[in-house]
């Protein structure tokens, strides 16, 4: 029976030494990892966006969108100048 205990209590000592070690080693290492790497170093950046059109160039398209449902006949004269004095008049 000694000779079986002594045997578990080496295993033990060597699995704590072991856990002890491999712990080490990780926390050093992540040491490092955070000294070599910049902490924004995987932030996504926002791609280029297309410059928005200006103000007057906006209501332009938008005026001539409006004047192309009436030509359509899908706005009348009445409907088209509530809609162009919302553009002009926001």
């Amino acid at each position: 029976m000694p000779g079986l205990l002594r045997g578990i209590a080496r295993t033990a000592v060597i699995a704590g030494t072991a856990t002890a070690v491999s712990n080490r080693v990780s926390r050093r290492q992540a040491g490092r990892w955070a000294r070599q790497e910049p902490e924004d170093q995987y932030v996504d950046e926002p791609a280029e966006a297309e410059p928005e059109p200006d103000p007057t160039s906006k209501k332009l398209d938008q005026l001539r969108q409006l004047g192309e449902l009436k030509a359509q006949g899908l706005l009348d004269a009445t409907e088209f100048e509530v809609e162009k004095a919302k553009i002009l008049n926001p």
